[in-house]
């Protein structure tokens, strides 16, 4: 065998990388997980998530014309009627093929713009235009002719579709009682593209840890971002979270902490949630850790909804208003939360900076995701990103789709590994409670299931030793998702006040 070909072996067998200069052993790329990132029709992961209601695109985007959109790699059209109804169809007419992109909006349904075959919003085929005196068989045509659709409908701002077996459709999921909303508090709905597959960056939700190298630092100095939690610098917030992880409601999702010390007499508790398949709630953004708190309640969730297997949408709701923002930071900057914009982190969307934005038409998803700038601007943008790098260079710049075989993970990508486990063993069949027909079930039996999703400041006094503070601090997370989970069999207010009154014992047991 010839010394190129013993060099060649050698790399594919896998030689130790652990050696200087050792890149030539790591030029061959292992193959990304199918089983967790493609959706396609008849894949595995794509059957078990079109047997959930997903948001697939913003009320907005209904028109006088018909929206293209592609979710789970089908082309569909998205549309309103002129009597109000959504549809959402195969984008192909079943006649011959043309895209219904083009078609015509009519009072009841949409009609093609090739030969005029109109289609109600359940697929019924209500019209084929015939030539005079073949009125009869045109009528026995349409009664027989079916466009594929999907049931739709809108919720404040967002069309949710149903793209599974309609005799298995489930409940779509009222999340405790209207998603916690207060009086004089609003559901404002937004949709991020992002140009990688759908699990990297429903990963970024559960990888907390990312939030201080990220978001309150740059690789430059003097291009500092702003933070996620308070403002940039303040110290508390450079204190990287203690972070621990929980599966809940019986494997159907999970739970984290991330605990900071504020200062000698306060702590600040975060727990987040994600929820299978692909659900991520956040509590409130722009903590400050100034004042006490218990219990403050969901601020964002969205929908991390594949577009193709290396793109997505983050599809959801900001909740806007005193009752959950009470320093007003979400009502100030409410008008930039909405399509393809969001009103924190300027790395958080594509969209980063006005100069860089994404020139869409009518056909997004079937358009170069970017259009060329001049040079001299496409480089200044570049640049710009590369001093202050956010979460979409972060998750775009890890592959189309991210190689899992690649990666050496630490204790604070546990949430990552343990939500990529739920869902693995949810699509498998290892856990039972998990699948499409035990969440039908559980959605029948439990409407407007509670979340885990808060905040809370905590009085706890800071521990005598180091060892003891970190004790303390995992303590306390570790019963605050206990007191929570004991709460699922109460509802609204009577919830509420449990809770409370159980972290108030807590902050006592500490004194």
């Amino acid at each position: 065998m010839s010394e190129n070909k013993v060099d060649i072996a050698a790399k594919l067998a896998g030689q130790p990388k652990l050696i200087p200069y050792g890149g030539y052993y790591s030029t061959v790329i292992p193959k990304h997980e199918p089983l967790l990132t493609e959706t396609g029709p008849e894949t595995p992961l794509g059957e078990y998530m079109r047997h959930f209601w997903h948001p697939v695109c913003m009320s907005e985007e209904l028109t006088d014309t018909p929206r293209f959109i592609e979710i789970m790699s089908e082309e569909l059209v998205a549309f309103r009627d002129h009597s109000g109804n959504v549809g959402v169809l195969h984008a192909h007419c079943c006649h011959r093929g043309a895209s219904l992109e083009y078609g015509l909006v009519k009072e009841k349904g949409i009609m093609c713009c090739y030969h005029g075959w109109t289609w109600d919003v359940d697929g019924r085929c209500l019209e084929v235009p015939s030539a005079k005196g073949e009125e009869a068989e045109g009528e026995q045509l349409a009664a027989r002719v079916w466009q594929p659709a999907y049931k739709a409908f809108e919720r404040n701002g967002l069309v949710f579709a149903y793209m599974g077996p309609p005799e298995k459709e489930p409940p779509f999921p009222e999340w405790e009682d209207d998603f916690t909303l207060m009086d004089g508090d609003e559901l404002v709905p937004y949709s991020n593209r992002d140009d990688a597959n759908w699990l990297q960056v429903q990963d970024n939700s559960a990888d907390q840890y990312h939030h201080i190298p990220l978001h309150t630092t740059a690789v430059v100095p003097g291009h500092e971002q702003s933070t996620t939690f308070g403002e940039a610098g303040a110290a508390p917030y450079l204190v990287r979270p203690d972070l621990q992880f929980f599966p809940v409601d019986d494997g159907r999702g999970m739970a984290w902490t991330a605990s900071r010390r504020i200062d000698e007499g306060k702590i600040f508790i975060r727990v987040n949630q994600q929820v299978l398949p692909n659900i991520s709630c956040h509590s409130y953004l722009f903590e400050d850790g100034s004042k006490r708190k218990l219990f403050s309640r969901l601020h964002m969730i969205r929908w991390t909804v594949p577009v193709n297997d290396t793109a997505c949408k983050m599809i959801g709701w900001r909740m806007v208003g005193a009752g959950i923002d009470p320093r007003g930071l979400d009502v100030a900057l409410r008008h930039l939360i909405g399509f393809e914009t969001m009103d924190f982190l300027d790395g958080q969307v594509s969209r980063r900076r006005p100069e860089l934005q994404r020139y869409w038409d009518n056909r997004t998803e079937k358009t170069p995701f970017m259009q060329p700038q001049p040079d001299h601007r496409a480089r200044e943008c570049y640049k710009e990103a590369q001093w202050a790098p956010g979460d979409y260079e972060a998750t775009v710049s890890q592959r189309p789709i991210a190689v899992h075989a690649l990666e050496n993970p630490m204790k604070a990508d546990g949430g990552v590994f343990l939500f990529r486990k739920l869902l693995r063993d949810a699509i498998t069949g290892d856990n039972p409670q998990a699948s499409p027909a035990a969440w039908k079930t559980w959605l029948e039996e439990n409407p407007g299931p509670n979340l885990y999703c808060q905040g809370n400041i905590l009085m706890i006094k800071e521990g005598a030793t180091l060892a003891e503070e970190v004790e303390r601090r995992r303590d306390a997370a570790r019963k605050v998702i206990s007191t929570t989970a004991e709460s699922n069999s109460l509802k609204g207010a009577e919830r509420v006040q449990f809770v409370k009154d159980k972290y108030a014992e807590l902050e006592k047991s500490y004194s």
